[in-house]
């Protein structure tokens, strides 16, 4: 599958960081997300789709372009 340079993919925080790893919440500061319903907008690459499968529990892909 062949992804143009510019796709990117938004992701929204639905879920609270309180009482789980630091791990998880290490990785939403990686995707620039902070308090629920924070949006962030990414460049889509494989880094960026493990970090958000790490913490799927915790948000949701919005928009994948």
């Amino acid at each position: 599958m062949a992804k143009s340079e510019n796709t990117t993919v938004t992701v929204e925080q639905i879920g609270s960081p309180i009482r789980r790893d630091a791990s998880q919440r290490q990785t939403l500061i990686g995707l620039g997300l902070n308090k629920i319903r924070r949006r962030s907008t990414l460049q889509d690459t494989p880094a960026v789709r493990g970090m958000v499968e790490k913490v799927k529990h915790l948000v949701r892909v919005v928009d994948a372009k």
